[in-house]
């Protein structure tokens, strides 16, 4: 522990579990204080219980928050304005996959997969800026996937997606650059990472969580599917200020794949 995050204030959405939870722990390991949010607000709080036992009570707070709702986006501002004292790093980490190539994809799906991993985003960027801005400087880190820049026939809502929200990015970064906000904001691109989503994914086709990873490896260069924390280190990086001039930019923590 480094403290590269020293008085960083950060929102971390979809902190229940797997890379939302390696989010919090690792920013505030950094020296952040960290405000958990997810739809699952036990699981939530369980995250911010783990990070003040280990670093300190205050460290860590959580509230329950569905990121497809403008109004819980103002009272997770709100909690942070409240709890922390501001905001200045936001990671948009929630999101879902959803089943079924352009034939098969059920049009409900496909909108809910829109409105948790794009949507919540938009909400969540607009409503959080303006306390951002007394906290500057800021980072937007917003989770993207390795699937928005290269696709499969069998996941085009996750692609399409995925892609919208490397492109929105973008145009964020652009807009608070242009407005000397001093508020920076990049998109980050995994592939497979070992989190509790592998093991529904091992249930649903029925295969040993071993024979998953093997498989899931064999299509990786480098052989091994990505722990969360190797995802978590890239928001470390983003959400401090050794990344003072990255902004608009990806990050692909794909094991290769993208080279090939």
């Amino acid at each position: 522990m480094t403290k590269r995050c020293e008085g960083k204030l950060a929102l971390v959405t979809g902190a229940a579990q797997g890379l939302g939870r390696a989010h919090c722990i690792r920013l505030a390991e950094e020296g952040a204080r960290v405000l958990a949010t997810d739809i699952n607000g036990d699981g939530a709080a369980e995250t911010a219980a783990l990070i003040n036992e280990q670093l300190g009570a205050g460290t860590a707070f959580s509230i329950a928050h569905d990121v497809t709702d403008p109004d819980q986006w103002e009272a997770a501002v709100d909690a942070a304005r409240d709890q922390m004292g501001g905001l200045n790093v936001l990671v948009n980490n929630a999101g879902i996959g959803v089943a079924g190539n352009i034939e098969t994809c059920d049009f409900g799906d496909w909108q809910r997969c829109f409105d948790i991993n794009v949507n919540s985003i938009f909400h969540g960027c607009q409503k959080a800026l303006p306390l951002m801005r007394e906290h500057a400087p800021g980072s937007i880190v917003n989770i993207s996937s390795i699937a928005g820049l290269i696709a499969s026939d069998t996941m085009p809502a996750y692609n399409a997606s995925k892609a919208s929200v490397w492109m929105l990015s973008k145009s964020i970064a652009l807009h608070c650059a242009k407005n000397n906000m001093q508020i920076r904001c990049n998109s980050v691109h995994p592939t497979f990472v070992d989190t509790p989503i592998l093991d529904g994914t091992a249930k649903n086709h029925s295969i040993p969580k071993e024979v998953l990873m093997e498989k899931l490896a064999r299509q990786i260069p480098l052989k091994f599917v990505g722990e969360p924390n190797d995802i978590a280190n890239a928001v470390v990086y983003l959400a401090s200020d050794e990344s003072r001039f990255m902004t608009g930019a990806e990050i692909k923590l794909d094991g290769g794949i993208s080279a090939m």
